[in-house]
């Protein structure tokens, strides 16, 4: 039976609060969301809290791939302020996601974890480089799996690698965790008494320009009908309720 399959099985079975909606997920781990309160580019404890709810998630059957930004260290976007060409950002930025990766597996690994860190571009002794069969031979032995280094080609943003991975690892959901707890209309930190959208579809997030994810990222998911799900990481407990509780964040599909 296929990961899906068994997920829509499985779901149909359980209280949103008993077990998981999902088999096989890919998170998207924003490198904002590793950031300290103090500044500091990796906050240790934020890097505990992330492992402990994946290790939680992990001893519930799901097999969880991560796929880590590098906005806490620099991103490819900001080019134009370093002075230097977009392509050679880009891969600075790769070169953030994997030490971001690096300190996620180590505290992945403090809690007992089987953990593979995978990079698109080689870098021999630190990652493994991405084979598409082997990954998923990890994620069905139950290791956990950090993809880094985006796509391993500039121009394309960490959420759009994320997709990527989700469609190649056949993925039941792409989780976008982010520092708002969905979709909104707006951004919700600049207009006041916004309402969060449940549900949206792939081609509105799109029309509206909604800039919570990538709109590229969006369209490789609604071209492989894959569902994407946007919520709050700040809110500790919030990354086990994404995968177990179907109210949590916004969901987007292929119909509202």
């Amino acid at each position: 039976m296929s990961a899906t399959k068994w997920a829509k099985n499985y779901s149909v079975n359980v209280k949103m609060d008993e077990g998981p909606c999902y088999k096989r997920v890919v998170l998207k781990l924003s490198g904002e969301a590793l950031k300290g309160d103090d500044g500091s580019s990796i906050s240790s404890s934020v890097i505990n809290d992330i492992a402990e709810e994946v290790c939680q998630i992990h001893e519930r059957g799901v097999e969880i791939a991560i796929v880590t930004g590098g906005g806490n260290f620099i991103r490819g976007i900001e080019a134009d302020k370093l002075g230097i060409d977009r392509a050679s950002a880009d891969y600075m930025g790769m070169l953030a996601t994997v030490i971001n990766g690096i300190a996620l597996q180590n505290g992945l690994e403090k809690k007992g974890l089987f953990v593979r860190l995978v990079s698109a571009i080689e870098i021999k002794g630190v990652a493994e480089p991405f084979i598409n069969r082997r990954v998923h031979q990890h994620l069905s032995k139950g290791r956990i799996v950090i993809f880094t280094a985006g796509t391993g080609n500039p121009y394309f943003t960490t959420d759009t690698s994320a997709a990527l991975r989700a469609i190649e690892m056949n993925a039941d959901i792409f989780l976008k965790a982010t520092k708002v707890d969905g979709v909104y209309p707006d951004d919700p930190k600049k207009v006041k008494n916004l309402v969060k959208f449940d549900r949206i579809s792939y081609d509105e997030v799109i029309s509206r320009e909604l800039k919570v994810i990538d709109s590229t990222a969006v369209t490789l998911c609604k071209e492989n009908n894959v569902l994407i799900k946007v919520f709050n990481i700040t809110k500790k407990g919030n990354i086990i309720k994404a995968i177990t509780d179907r109210t949590i964040g916004t969901i987007i599909n292929g119909r509202e």
